[in-house]
């Protein structure tokens, strides 16, 4: 287990420090082909029902065994391997650098008074349509992508990470990975996508509200460019205010530790979708939100890691005393 510990807090450290290189082929990608290739193989053949589900077990399925057989591999050969491997696997699965490096192109896009570029910035990293978004759409839009992906992103897969180490890590990743590629309620994926939109609901559901009462001690520890008390308030009143019984968790802090109006009405696809607001407008989001929540996402990730790591420790002395 202290090789558990030890790639735990290396894998979380490379990815403060590297990210993800784009050079390097991603484990993720390779599940994202996969589910596009099942995608096309199953989806309109049979019950959807089924054919979804079957889609699930097989992913789930590959994906645990090929991160097991890794590090099976890599621990018979020498502790050592089985640690640089782990670590780069607890390293692959975390996402808090990428989210930073990506939202801060809209920030230095913006910075620089190209809104068109910071547009296409923006649009990389949410799942609806930029193309007519002005100044303050983008900044909200860059903003509630990095507080939902908090969540999902960083401290969802740090918790299972620490529970059940890269296998559980990656299986969470797959999980979400479908989601975010099949768990759209259109007329294509309502059926076919539901086993996968349900099963990230599900494994989100504890994460996404222990990422909520982490960014709310990150408010505290932030210093005067937050407002904790309100976003205590705005947590309470708006943390449904979603679709997803989860997503609204982080973005309720958020809106209300900034003192801006986050979700609302978008466009998906050319259509128009309503959705209820987060949070009160006590002042319009400017440029200046994107690092601010940047650095909310760092100080709750250290929180987590912190805590998680506290954790570890304490199972290990038990176990091992």
């Amino acid at each position: 287990m202290e090789y558990h510990i030890i790639a735990f807090l290396t894998g979380f450290l490379l990815d403060l420090l590297l990210g993800d290189p784009y050079w390097l082929p991603h484990p993720v990608r390779l599940i994202g082909s996969l589910i596009m290739r099942l995608d096309k193989r199953l989806n309109g053949r049979g019950d959807p029902l089924l054919m979804g589900k079957m889609m699930v077990a097989v992913v789930l399925l590959a994906t645990g065994v090929a991160a097991a057989v890794i590090l099976l591999l890599s621990y018979s050969l020498h502790p050592f391997v089985g640690v640089l491997a782990e670590s780069v696997m607890t390293y692959q699965i975390l996402a808090t650098k990428c989210l930073k490096k990506e939202s801060m192109k809209v920030y230095d896009r913006l910075k620089h008074g190209n809104l068109e570029e910071a547009r296409k910035a923006v649009s990389m990293i949410i799942g609806r349509d930029t193309e007519k978004l002005d100044e303050e759409g983008v900044i909200k839009a860059a903003v509630e992508t990095v507080a939902e992906n908090t969540s999902d992103g960083v401290i969802a897969p740090m918790l299972y990470l620490a529970i059940g180490g890269p296998v559980l890590g990656f299986l969470y990743k797959a999980v979400n990975t479908m989601d975010s590629m099949v768990g759209y309620k259109n007329e294509k994926y309502i059926h076919f996508g539901r086993a996968a939109a349900r099963l990230d609901d599900s494994v989100n559901f504890i994460p996404a509200r222990i990422s909520a009462g982490l960014m709310l001690a990150a408010c505290f520890a932030g210093g005067r460019e937050y407002d904790a008390s309100r976003a205590c308030r705005i947590y309470i009143r708006d943390r449904r205010n979603h679709a997803s019984p989860n997503s609204a968790q982080t973005e309720a802090v958020c809106a209300g530790a900034l003192g801006v109006c986050l979700a609302g009405d978008a466009s998906y696809f050319g259509r128009l979708v309503r959705k209820p607001a987060i949070g009160d407008a006590h002042r319009p989001a400017e440029k200046e939100d994107i690092p601010r929540v940047n650095k909310l996402l760092y100080l709750t990730a250290i929180l987590c890691e912190v805590l998680c790591l506290a954790g570890l420790v304490a199972v290990y002395q038990w176990l091992f005393r």
